[in-house]
């Protein structure tokens, strides 16, 4: 994830919770962090193929997923506190509502 640029560096993929549970988090935070987890995973499926075939070769939904993927990055990489040192970008506080909100 540093390599791409995106601090703090935490792959949602890799990143495993005891917290992630519909009944700490209640269904709605859940259900969208486990929504975004299956978008990232299948677009890194996809990264094999877009390698070697390029995105024209990808179905519609599949460039629909890549672009859905890419944007969840982004997002991932808004200026956080914790990630001042590393991008010297300052941070910003969004309330949670507002941050599950922006992924669905």
């Amino acid at each position: 994830i540093s390599e791409l640029g995106i601090y703090p560096a935490v792959d949602p993929l890799d990143s495993t919770s005891r917290m992630l549970s519909p009944h700490i988090l209640g269904e709605e935070h859940y259900n969208t962090a486990r929504g975004v987890q299956k978008v990232l995973q299948n677009y890194k499926n996809l990264q094999d193929i877009i390698a070697i075939l390029g995105m024209d070769e990808l179905s519609e939904d599949d460039k629909l997923t890549v672009a859905r993927a890419r944007k969840i990055q982004r997002f991932l990489s808004q200026p956080f506190h914790v990630a001042e040192v590393f991008t010297g970008a300052a941070g910003k506080y969004v309330e949670l509502k507002e941050s599950i909100g922006s992924f669905q």
